[in-house]
């Protein structure tokens, strides 16, 4: 089994994955899916220029929308070949969309299963006052993706609270006013730290010429984490 997470994981490396995760979640699904207990989680590095132009004051570029968009097919290609390489071993294996909101039936904008409650089981970073995951190595400057599997795997210890600390630049920076404050914990309501609709709201109604105000990325671009500028 090790081998194979570790070929697995050099697979994901040389796509071009900054960071792999493996979880047990079996405790977090839905009665049907419960088999699948383990999370593949990868992390896509974000451009640090691309991100470095969204202006605090004046929002996302179209080239942050598009690279939005780019990077999030990438994760959908990542997520299936894994998905594939998995169901080739013999194990079945679900890829979760790299960007799903559902706003129906109660779900307020929540995907099928949350890629940052699946990177925080495994290690990867922790979730921040931006509501967003933040790794030590690039702050919230990534994207994630995940893969629900029934194949069992050498779990990475989980991360449990935010090492956000005092700072609240983010929610300082929120033009929507959409940050609570919070310092996350597992478990914890997303409602304590993010008020999804005004989020929504506010990128639809100012950025309706990027996107039709699809993205925002303020919040990313304002945290002092991950930031290494070179040259």
């Amino acid at each position: 089994m090790k081998e194979l997470q570790e070929k697995l994981l050099n697979i994901l490396v040389a796509e071009g994955v900054a960071k792999v995760g493996f979880s047990y979640v079996g405790d977090l699904l839905p009665e049907r899916y419960k088999h699948l207990k383990s999370a593949v989680t990868v992390a896509i590095r974000l451009s640090q220029q691309i991100i470095d132009d969204i202006d605090i004051n004046l929002g996302p570029t179209h080239t942050y929308f598009h690279h939005y968009r780019t990077v999030n097919t990438f994760i959908d290609q990542t997520t299936l070949k894994t998905s594939n390489i998995l169901e080739n071993w013999g194990y079945l294996a679900m890829a979760v969309p790299a960007s799903q909101s559902i706003n129906k039936d109660g779900w307020k904008y929540q995907s099928l299963f949350p890629h940052r409650t699946a990177a925080t089981r495994s290690g990867i970073g922790w979730i921040g006052k931006n509501s967003s995951l933040v790794t030590e190595e690039f702050g919230p400057r990534i994207r994630l993706g995940t893969v629900l599997t029934n194949m069992e795997f050498d779990y990475h210890t989980p991360i449990v609270v935010s090492l956000c600390g005092k700072c609240d630049i983010c929610v300082k920076a929120c033009p929507a006013n959409a940050l609570v404050g919070g310092l996350w914990k597992a478990g914890m309501n997303r409602e304590k730290l993010l008020d999804p609709h005004a989020c929504s709201q506010h990128m639809h109604k100012a950025y309706q010429h990027i996107g039709r105000g699809a993205v925002c990325g303020i919040c990313i671009k304002a945290c002092p984490k991950g930031v290494r500028i070179k040259g």
